[in-house]
C-alpha cells in the first residue's frame, strides 16, 4: 500500500531503474495465503476481505458446507474460524459484508431477517440489533474514523444507517439512490461517506458521517459517472485513497464490449484513469483496491464462453507514467473458472491480496515491494531514525509542505504543515506510514516503526 524509500537518480541510473523494475514486475508471482490453497470447507460465494491494524486478514463468504455465512482470520501463518466454528448465521447468507474498526472489533452483516448485524470483540460473536427488518439483498458496511459502524442497504430504495448507543440512526434521506444494486460504501478521513450503486449507470453519492435524516445525499458530479452494464454478475466497485480521492471501477455497456473502466473523483470532476475499456474481452465479477498513495488495482473474470479461459480472473495494475493498464502477475491468476472476486491492500506487509471462488474460496497475494518508476521520481527526502521512539526528522532538497502519519488501516493519526520533524511519542507502538508532500508537489510515503 505504501512506497519504500528511494534515492534521487540521475538520468543514466533512472534508465537502469526502469529496466530493473520491468524485470522485477515480470518475476512477481501470486502465492497462496496459508498452507492450503483452499480456504473454505465447501463451495462458496460472495467473498469479502478486510484487514485489521495488526495486519491480520479477515474473510467472509457464503459457505455451502453449512449453508450459512462464515468468517475466517489469517494471522500471518494459518486460517481459522473467527469464533471457533463455521457458520455464524442462522440461515442462508448469500449477501454479506465485512469490516473491522481501529480497535479490532469485526463486524459482519448478512441478508437474513432484514439486515442482520454481528460483532466479534475478541472472544465470541454477539448479535446487534438488525439495521432494518425490511427485506434486504445488496448491502455494504464501513467504519468511520471514530469507530462508528455504517450500513448501506437496498431497503427503502437505498438507505444508510449508523449504529450509535446501541441503536440505528438514519443518515441522510432514505431512497436517495433509487435502490442499491451492487451496493458499496467507503468512508474517508475527511469524515465523508461515499456510496456506489448501479441504476441506469454508475452512481456515487456523498454525505457526512454526522448527517441527520434531514441532510440530503448529493450525487458526486451531479449525475451518473458513466453508463454501465447491469445484471447479477456485472458488478461495480468503489475505493478511496489516503488523500480522499474516490475511484470507481465498472463494466461498460454491451455496445462498448462490457469491458473494464476506472474513473477518479479529484474533488471537482470525474476523470478517466488510464485507457478506457482496457480488458481484452468482456468481464464479470469486478473489484478495485487502491493504495493510500493513489495506486489502483482491479480484478475481473473474463467472460467468453467460446474461449478456454472463460471466467478465469486477471488482475490489472495502473502505470501512471505510461497512463496505461497492464496485467499483474501474469495474464490469469486462477487455473479455472472464477466468481466473486475481492481485492485488499495489505499495507503492513506490502501485498495485494485477492479472494475468489473457484468452487471453494481461495486467497492469493502478490508483493507490491517492487519499485515503480513514478515512485522513484517522487523520492527526494530522507526520514530518520527508523525505528523511532518519538521524534521523526526529515531532510531533503525541497521544502516540506505537509506531513501525515497514518495507521495500518489508513486512518490519519497525526498531521502537520511546514515542519522538519514530527513527534509521534504519544502513539502506541507499531507500524505507521508517513506521507511527505513537498513545495514542488512531490509526494513520498514511507513505512516507519514506532517502538
Amino acid at each position: 500500500m505504501k512506497k519504500n524509500a528511494f534515492f534521487t537518480f540521475r538520468k543514466t541510473l533512472l534508465i537502469a531503474a526502469v529496466t530493473l523494475h520491468f524485470i522485477s514486475i515480470q518475476a512477481q508471482q501470486w502465492q497462496n495465503v496459508g498452507a492450503n490453497p483452499i480456504v473454505s470447507a465447501g463451495n462458496s460465494s460472495y467473498n469479502n476481505l478486510t484487514i485489521d491494524g495488526s495486519g491480520n486478514y479477515y474473510l467472509s463468504y457464503y459457505d455451502t458446507s453449512v449453508t450459512k455465512g462464515s468468517v475466517q482470520k489469517f494471522d500471518g501463518s494459518t486460517w481459522s474460524y473467527v469464533g471457533g466454528t463455521a457458520g455464524i448465521t442462522t440461515g442462508t447468507a448469500l449477501y454479506n459484508s465485512l469490516c473491522v474498526d481501529a480497535i479490532g472489533n469485526v463486524f459482519y452483516t448478512n441478508q437474513g431477517t432484514g439486515l442482520e448485524v454481528r460483532k466479534f470483540s475478541g472472544s465470541a460473536w454477539s448479535s446487534l440489533a438488525s439495521a432494518t427488518t425490511n427485506t434486504v439483498n445488496y448491502h455494504a458496511s464501513a467504519v468511520s474514523l471514530n469507530n462508528t459502524l455504517f450500513t448501506y442497504a437496498s431497503d427503502g430504495s437505498g438507505t444508510v444507517r449508523r449504529f450509535v448507543n446501541n441503536a440505528w440512526e438514519q443518515v441522510g434521506n432514505a431512497g436517495f439512490s433509487g435502490g442499491a444494486a451492487f451496493a458499496e460504501m467507503v468512508i474517508g478521513t475527511n469524515n465523508k461517506v461515499y456510496t456506489c450503486n448501479v441504476l441506469s449507470g454508475v452512481r456515487v453519492y456523498e454525505n457526512t458521517t454526522t448527517a441527520t435524516s434531514a441532510d440530503n445525499w448529493t450525487m458526486l458530479g451531479g449525475g451518473i459517472v458513466d453508463a454501465s452494464s447491469s445484471g447479477e454478475q456485472y458488478t461495480s466497485d468503489i475505493a478511496i485513497d489516503g488523500s480522499n480521492n474516490v475511484y470507481v471501477a465498472y463494466i461498460s455497456t454491451s455496445t462498448l464490449g462490457r469491458k473494464i473502466n476506472v474513473k477518479k473523483w479529484n474533488g471537482s470532476a470525474w476523470s478517466q484513469v488510464g485507457n478506457a475499456n482496457f480488458s481484452a474481452k468482456a468481464v464479470q465479477h469486478l473489484a478495485i483496491a487502491v493504495t493510500s498513495g493513489g495506486n489502483p488495482y482491479v480484478v475481473a473474470s473474463q467472460w467468453d464462453s467460446s474461449d478456454g479461459n472463460h471466467l478465469r480472473n486477471t488482475v490489472y495494475k495502473f502505470d501512471s507514467t505510461s497512463n496505461l493498464w497492464s496485467t499483474l502477475g501474469g495474464d490469469f491468476v486462477s487455473d479455472g473458472q472464477v466468481t466473486y472476486n475481492d481485492l485488499l491492500i495489505d499495507s503492513t506487509n506490502n501485498y495485494l491480496v485477492l479472494a475468489y471462488s473457484q468452487g471453494s474460496t481461495r486467497v492469493k497475494r502478490i508483493s507490491l515491494s517492487a519499485l515503480s518508476v513514478s515512485d522513484t521520481k517522487k523520492e527526494n527526502s530522507a526520514m530518520y531514525p527508523n525505528p523511532t521512539r518519538g521524534i521523526i526528522y526529515f531532510k531533503g532538497d525541497d521544502k516540506i509542505k505537509s506531513v501525515e502519519v497514518t495507521n495500518t488501516v489508513g486512518r490519519i493519526v497525526k498531521s502537520q504543515n511546514d515542519v522538519q520533524k514530527v513527534d509521534i511519542s504519544d502513539l502506541t507502538a507499531g507500524i505507521y506510514f508517513v506521507t511527505i508532500k513537498t513545495s514542488t508537489g512531490k509526494t513520498t510515503t514511507k513505512k516507519i516503526i514506532k517502538e
